[in-house]
């Protein structure tokens, strides 16, 4: 069952954003999103928290500044997402700005895993490096960390994940969910982090001489890459990530960008010059990530890196194939997935059950995480994918629902059946582990039982939340574009409305989408459901929705884009 529900908004605030001159309707949905002051809307780069307030951020600026002017040889662990392309991309050309010998490696996933294991640092010895530096990961390194240490190699740790009992012995770590750290978001992606240290190693150079304030090197020609990172991640868009991605987005639209960001756009078939987070993260996001999934980030990290626009296009090009096999993957175990959750004889019915876990003998490792988010949407309840990983293991990727604390529910779940999991990880959204292949129902039940303890009918109801309705002057290709002139994205959700319309017209697009003409008094609007192919019943509906500017042959119109209509 799916319910439209309406966002409360605090009526004093809009007030006051209103006051300062917002549209009263951008003030009420800005309200809604919890900013209380017009301050908290500032974009501008002046505005970031300072490095300062970040635990070991001064001691890995020292740290670096005397690494680089004694010449060390750095070699950065990125980690195998977009996050980690990025903030790899990022530590790379940052660091080497900065005067660093700098080098890279990314592990394959399927081999190596994730995070600095001792296997990454017996590969990274290879490249005789004086210090490894983590980016988006390492927190929870404690092994490979002690490898690296037992080689002589030092290990600086950038990472954003939450650490565990016990902290890698490394040189310097910088992470704001560390023990201790002041810094107030919590939220920063791992490129974010990267980016971070870097602004702080500057500052340690310049107060070194080494540089002035008209000769430092322009890190803020990173923000592109911060920006997509931080969005394809989907942390937290609080104050201070709206910033980043602000200031990436303003490069982007000004074709200020890095060749492989701009071919990335090409690839994608958007528009740099109109770039949002949806761009980012629908559009670049995935094609970086398809090359981790499928084979090596190191092509997506190469993408990157590159200053020639016509290799960069090349591998854009590369990258948007093995997006296109990857979503061939996902939509044939999207179907398996889905037979196997409809044979009444599996006792798998999703819709009598509190969870779901599904496995398949022949099933991709790389995308099943994908497949768990589809699945979840389609029947909103908890959801872990498994493959085969070896053998006698097989590897699940899961993702929840509001509510439902995923890493936790797998921490009860191994308390409670000691020796069942081998391994998991991951926090309240998303997680992975691993079992033995023969426990895999013994696990289903397990997982089953802890879904019924803490979830109930209100939970598992899927509910669309709005900003309610809008005056009719607020259908115009201005206030879009107003809207489209704030950074919208995880916990800053992109406006949503509601409201009655009458169903003139229905038909079916590529026997997919369903394309609607809806009426409210004398005005008309086109709309568009994606991936809907049943029409409507009846002769209205009440709709949800967002506002898109939609051109066509020079005239732009405002389009609806249904998120759900009964």
């Amino acid at each position: 069952m799916t319910r439209i529900a309406i966002r409360s908004h605090s009526h004093e605030h809009a007030g006051v954003l209103a006051a300062a001159g917002l549209h009263p309707t951008l003030a009420r949905i800005l309200s809604a999103r919890g900013v209380l002051h017009p301050s908290e809307l500032a974009t501008d780069l002046p505005e970031l928290v300072p490095p300062s307030r970040m635990k070991g951020i001064g001691h890995a600026a020292t740290y670096l500044a005397d690494a680089i002017a004694a010449g060390r040889k750095l070699l950065i662990v990125a980690d195998y997402d977009c996050d980690g392309a990025t903030a790899c991309a990022v530590g790379v050309r940052g660091l080497r700005m900065l005067g660093a010998r700098v080098d890279y490696i990314v592990p394959n996933r399927f081999e190596y895993g994730y995070g600095l294991t001792p296997e990454i640092v017996e590969l990274a010895a290879r490249q005789q490096p004086d210090v490894i530096v983590t980016v988006d990961n390492g927190i929870a390194s404690v092994d490979g960390v002690a490898a690296a240490n037992a080689r002589g190699i030092d290990v600086v740790v950038t990472d954003h994940h939450l650490p565990g009992a016990v902290l890698p012995d490394a040189a310097v770590i910088v992470n704001p969910n560390q023990p201790g750290c002041e810094f107030p978001s919590k939220n920063l992606a791992g490129v974010g982090v990267m980016f971070y240290v870097l602004l702080a190693l500057r500052a340690e150079l310049r107060q070194r001489g080494v540089y002035t304030k008209d000769t430092q090197p322009p890190l803020q020609t990173l923000l592109d890459l911060v920006a997509l990172g931080t969005v394809a991640d989907v942390v937290k868009l609080d104050t201070n990530n709206r910033i980043l991605v602000a200031q990436g987005l303003k490069r982007m639209r000004a074709g200020r960008m890095h060749p492989g960001v701009a071919a990335l756009f090409r690839a994608a078939g958007r528009e740099a010059a109109r770039a949002n987070t949806f761009d980012l993260g629908f559009g670049l996001g995935p094609r970086l990530n398809a090359a981790g999934r499928l084979a090596d980030m190191s092509l997506g990290i190469e993408c990157l890196l590159t200053d020639d626009a016509n290799r960069a296009w090349e591998i854009a090009q590369e990258l948007d194939g093995m997006n296109r096999e990857r979503r061939d993957i996902e939509a044939g175990m999207q179907q398996e997935a889905l037979q196997i959750l409809e044979q009444p004889l599996d006792g798998l019915d999703p819709a009598s059950r509190y969870t779901v876990s599904v496995f398949h003998e022949t099933w991709h490792q790389g995308v099943i995480g994908i497949v768990a988010s589809r699945l979840k949407e389609k029947y909103h309840r908890p959801t872990i994918t498994f493959a085969r990983g070896d053998d006698d293991h097989i590897k699940g990727s899961g993702r929840s629902i509001p509510g439902f604390h995923l890493r936790d529910a797998l921490d009860l779940v191994s308390k409670r059946h000691p020796g069942l999991l081998v391994k998991f990880g991951g926090h309240a959204m998303a997680a992975g582990l691993t079992v033995r292949a023969e426990h895999f129902d013994t696990f289903v039940a397990a997982f089953e039982a802890v879904g019924r303890e803490w979830l109930n009918d209100d939970q598992l109801a899927r509910v669309i939340e709005t900003d309610g309705d809008i005056e009719d002057a607020c259908f115009s290709p201005e206030f879009v574009t107003l809207l489209e002139g704030h950074v919208w994205g995880q916990g800053f959700p992109p406006p949503t409305f509601s409201g009655e319309f009458e169903v003139l017209r229905q038909t079916v697009l590529k026997g997919k989408h369903l394309k609607l003409q809806l009426g409210r008094g004398s005005q008309r609007f086109d709309a568009i459901w994606f991936n809907h192919a049943d029409a409507l019943d009846g002769a209205s509906a009440l709709v949800a929705y967002r506002l898109d500017n939609n051109t066509f042959n020079g005239v732009t119109r405002v389009q609806l884009v249904v998120e759900h209509a009964q």
